[in-house]
């Protein structure tokens, strides 16, 4: 619960990037200031990326070709298929399908993933969170897009240690993209009446973060769970892998101590990879869904704490779901 997200999906393989996603096991992550969400940069195509040749059916998985040592100088983006759905803007949360090739050999980094019906994986267009040469294929493209990147290793990855792959700075990289989706960035349910005797929450009226007020009482002894917004989306299954905001902080000081809006991202990882209390919030309800959880120690942290939270905290979650899979 306490492992980094940005540590997971900042790694040095897109493909491996995309699906470490599933493997966080993040219920709370150290905190940081917010990053600026990404205003669309100019990336135009170019030789490099012409030179990609790109066959097959969107969503299909795509027959990619190009002659081996491509050379490129710059990061270079040409749309092979232009979709007419909503843009992927600056902060947004992606689904996209994915291949990605060492340029120099010709060779794939790792499988592609999201094609021929498999899952597609969520990113964020997001500079703080996610490789730069991710970002920059698919930011401000529509959904239905298929697009091709190329770039220099080292511009692509960034600061990200490319030996991790066998890639050197002298290499270079071929992504083929497809953006599939937007994921919500916030709970869209109906509203529900609050419950007696929880904290009560005022949210944001730009980014929709809750402000969360706790009662002068003592806790509850259990963990305590109620609904804010009521969504009309797939129930999350044990075992599921969700996509969820959430802000967590402390009864008895009400400091928070994590918050997934405070970073600028959406958390993703399995209902088996977090805290006992955590988990009961999220399994069985609807995507769409903001819910409120009280959770002491007992479905938490236990007598071990961590980090801020201590051996005897109740810590309230409050948490919106905007996917789950499968």
């Amino acid at each position: 619960m306490r492992t980094s997200l940005k540590a997971l999906t900042a790694t040095a393989s897109a493909a491996l990037l995309v699906a470490g996603l599933a493997a966080c096991s993040s219920a709370a992550p150290a905190a940081t200031s917010t990053p600026a969400a990404n205003a669309c940069q100019n990336v135009k195509s170019g030789t490099a990326s012409k030179s990609v040749k790109v066959t097959g059916d969107y969503r299909a998985t795509p027959k990619v070709t190009f002659d081996a040592p491509l050379k490129t100088t710059d990061v270079e983006r040409t749309v092979v298929i232009t979709g007419h759905g909503a843009e992927a803007k600056g902060g947004s949360s992606v689904d996209i399908a994915l291949a990605a090739y060492n340029g120099t050999t010709g060779k794939e980094l790792t499988a592609s993933q999201g094609f021929d019906g498999s899952a597609a994986a969520t990113i964020q267009v997001n500079d703080k969170a996610y490789v730069p040469g991710l970002v920059r294929a698919v930011e401000c493209l529509p959904t239905g897009s298929r697009v091709v990147l190329t770039a220099p290793a080292k511009d692509a990855f960034g600061n990200q240690d490319l030996s991790q792959l066998g890639l050197t700075t002298k290499d270079s990289v071929v992504f083929v993209a497809d953006v599939v989706s937007l994921t919500p960035t916030r709970a869209d349910g109906t509203p529900v009446a609050p419950t007696a005797g929880f904290p009560t929450v005022k949210l944001n009226a730009k980014t929709g973060e809750p402000a969360i007020t706790i009662p002068k009482a003592d806790p509850p002894t259990e963990t305590k769970i109620a609904l804010l917004k009521q969504g009309d989306g797939e129930t999350v299954q044990p075992g599921d892998t969700v996509t969820v905001q959430y802000k967590g902080v402390l009864w008895r000081n009400g400091e928070m101590f994590d918050s997934s809006w405070s970073r600028g991202a959406p958390a993703s990882f399995q209902t088996t990879g977090v805290v006992a209390g955590f988990k009961k919030a999220l399994e069985g309800q609807k995507v769409g869904s903001q819910v409120i959880a009280i959770v002491p120690p007992a479905d938490g942290y236990g007598s071990a704490g961590s980090g801020e939270i201590k051996a005897t905290d109740t810590m309230v979650f409050v948490i919106d779901i905007l996917k789950t899979t499968r």
